[in-house]
């Protein structure tokens, strides 16, 4: 008896695991992103947004997969993050004055020295 209250809870534990992770969901974003200082900053400016859980920017294609909650946020609000932060979300241009802050690196254009 006292077994099969056991796995009856951890069941419901695990399920009850699975059913929270199932409602995450994921979305990539096309970034201008070109180095690491761009990785390293879209990534920290995104895992401090509510309801962001993870993301990874490949540097390779420049595209951040986002996993997130879509209880707490929203694609539209993850773009918005990526564009204040001063780089082009998908089709969306980023921030002409964050853009301007970024390091010389992180630009779209280089500047003539």
């Amino acid at each position: 008896m006292k077994k099969n209250i056991i796995t009856l809870i951890a069941s419901f534990f695990l399920l009850s695991g699975m059913a929270y992770a199932q409602s995450d969901k994921e979305v990539k974003i096309k970034t201008s992103a070109v180095c690491k200082m761009c990785k390293d900053r879209i990534e920290r400016n995104l895992g401090l947004s509510k309801g962001v859980k993870d993301s990874n920017l490949s540097l390779d294609d420049m595209v951040v997969t986002v996993r997130y909650n879509p209880k707490k946020t929203s694609e539209e609000a993850i773009r918005k993050t990526i564009i204040e932060t001063g780089y082009d979300a998908d089709k969306e241009l980023g921030n002409q004055k964050a853009h301007d802050r970024l390091p010389d690196c992180c630009q779209k254009t280089v500047k003539p020295h």
